[in-house]
This record gives C-alpha cells, structure tokens and sequence, in this order.
C-alpha cells in the first residue's frame, strides 16, 4: 500500500484516533447501539465530563458519530469503518501480548498506533522500515503488522478529514 502521509498528518491522525476517550465512545456506540441523548455521561461513567465533551465533539467534527433524532449519538459510516479498525488492531495486540500480556483494550490500541505511525509517513517510503526497530517479541509480529498498518492506511485514505491539520485561527 503506496498511500503514505505527510508526517504532521500523519502524527495528527494518530493522535486523534488513538485518544482513550474516542476509542471508549466509538468502541461503546459500536458494540451496544446509539447512546440515548442525556445518557453520555451514564453510559461512560470513567470518563471526566470534559473527556466526554471532547470526544463527542472531536467524533462529530470529523464525520464518526452523528445525532439520529430519536436515537441519540450513533456511528457514521466512517465511524463504524473505525470500530472495526479498532478492532483489527485490538486482535493483533492481544495474539502478540503487546504492550502487555493483559492491559486496556484502549491502551492496546494506542500502543499499536504508535507503533505504526513511523511507517505511515511519506518521509518513510526510502529509508529502512520503521517496524524493524520496533521492540517486537517476534520477526512474525512484525510481518503480522503489516495487517493492521494496511487497515489504517485504507481507512485513512478514506476519510482524510481525520489526518488534515487544521490552521491555527487567526487572532484579531
């Protein structure tokens, strides 16, 4: 897969994506169905009120949940894209034990995350692959990865509005 990122896109995206409290609200919406209006904060309770204001808002701004009257918050179709990248990630993480034999569903996939956004660069394409300084438990777990990081890249083409760096607001 040839579809690499400017490394400032790159570096946003997966910090936005690998953000605990998107993963929670993803992960929740796409395994239980839309959260009622008024229920965030009961469904989430591990989550401060400004965690789940920010991840709401971050997950509307870039097209992953929207407001179905009736229904409540519930995924898109790009957010529904996301749970199954999340889940994609997830299962490689828990097959090779990383970051840890038993952790956090988020914290597996933010793990993983940061391990591919090295590769997914454009700066990456001539060197050596970034994976191969990895602390990776196996040569297959590296080989394994290359799942995954085809995973992101797809959804990432597919949704460039999560990788775009916005400009800073000029002030008046």
């Amino acid at each position: 897969m040839n579809s690499l990122f400017p490394p400032a896109e790159a570096r946003h995206a997966v910090e936005l994506l690998a953000s605990r409290s998107l993963i929670r609200l993803v992960t929740e919406i796409d395994d239980n169905g839309a959260i009622p209006p008024r229920r965030l904060a009961g469904t989430l309770p591990d989550l401060s009120t400004h965690q789940l204001r920010s991840a709401s808002d971050t997950a509307r701004v870039h097209g992953l949940v929207r407001v179905a009257p009736g229904a409540g918050l519930e995924l898109t179709d790009a957010g529904t894209g996301l749970a199954d990248l999340y889940d994609g990630v997830a299962r490689w993480a828990r097959r090779h034990a990383v970051p840890a034999p038993v952790c956090e569903f988020s914290s597996r996939i933010r793990h993983v995350l940061d391990l591919l956004a090295p590769s997914l660069t454009t700066g990456s394409a001539d060197g050596p692959s970034p994976l191969s300084a990895a602390p990776l438990t196996s040569a297959r777990a590296e080989t394994d990865l290359a799942h995954p990081r085809t995973l992101l890249i797809q959804w990432l083409a597919g949704n460039p509005q999560v990788a775009r760096v916005s400009e800073p607001e000029p002030v008046a």
